[in-house]
């Protein structure tokens, strides 16, 4: 019975002397990109999980994002590290690393490469890297302004937008910020609803205009739902409107038009006096019969 414990003792050291000296491993994926798709001329939020830094013998990790193009980051500090033994009970034991990663606005469409290098926090390690593919995709959209119509009679203003982009956008809005080109009489913001690739709409004003560039803020949601403003600008030339001014009248003609005016009202009530005399004489006449 005694040796039957002391083998029991001796398996259960062994054991846990083999698990404390079990080799440190690590591993690392990717748990989050946002958005999704990346957007070139915009940020990207990643979130890197490092996967068995609760093994003791790792003394914690080490981790630092290599950006190449079209990748890039604000700092220069791009290692960091996790103390030893990231392990609490019954919860996971991963190490999340957060990046904020610039991508450059020239980026080509598709999958795109980010290397990340990992190490355990002992210095007796050697690096770990591994590449994960990150997308991106153009999300942003652009447009041509144009002013289709402008009357001075009544005011209105109508600017065509055409959507130049292979992207749809939705909540289509365009404003008119205060300038000294134009004075916006009533709302200065229309909303004109979703807009798609090489489709285009009009937005209608009230307006009093002058000669020069129109400053227009338009307002969308891109495909991956954010909302984005571009500032355009458009010209507007008095001389291809000109036909909508209103004429100023006439005073000669005005004063013939009164003339033949009161000459026919006169006329009218001659001839319906001359009528009622002539039936007042015929009942008279009759009457002595």
């Amino acid at each position: 019975m005694k040796k039957r414990l002391v083998v029991i003792l001796v398996l259960f050291l062994a054991s846990f002397i083999f698990i404390s000296a079990e080799e440190c491993q690590l591993d690392a994926e990717i748990i989050n990109q946002d958005p999704y798709p990346a957007v070139p001329g915009e940020y990207v939020k990643v979130v890197f999980q490092i996967i068995g830094v609760e093994n003791p013998t790792c003394e914690g990790a080490r981790a630092q994002l290599i950006p190449e193009y079209p990748f890039s980051l604000d700092s220069t500090n791009t290692v960091k590290a996790a103390q030893q033994n990231t392990f609490t009970t019954w919860y996971n034991s991963y190490w999340n690393i957060p990046y904020k990663i610039r991508v450059d606005e020239n980026a080509i469409e598709g999958e795109n490469k980010l290397k990340l290098e990992y190490w355990p926090g002992k210095t007796d390690y050697s690096k770990l890297a591994e590449e994960f593919e990150i997308e991106i995709k153009d999300s942003r959209a652009d447009f041509e302004l144009h002013i289709k119509d402008y009357s001075y009679a009544t005011n209105e203003l109508t600017i065509e937008i055409l959507n130049i982009e292979e992207t749809d956008v939705e909540a289509l809005t365009i404003e008119i910020p205060k300038q000294e080109k134009i004075n916006i009489v009533g709302a200065n913001r229309v909303i004109v609803g979703d807009l798609d690739s090489n489709e285009y709409t009009t937005a209608d004003f009230e307006a009093d205009l002058t000669d020069g560039e129109i400053n227009v803020n338009i307002i969308y949601t891109d495909s991956i739902g954010v909302r984005r403003t571009i500032e355009k600008s458009v010209y507007f030339d008095s001389f291809y409107f000109k036909s909508t001014i209103p004429k100023p009248s006439n005073p000669v003609w005005t004063i013939v038009t009164i003339v033949v005016i009161v000459g026919a009202l006169w006329l009218y009530f001659r001839r319906r006096k001359k009528k009622k005399r002539e039936r007042m004489t015929h009942r008279r006449g009759s009457a002595k019969l």
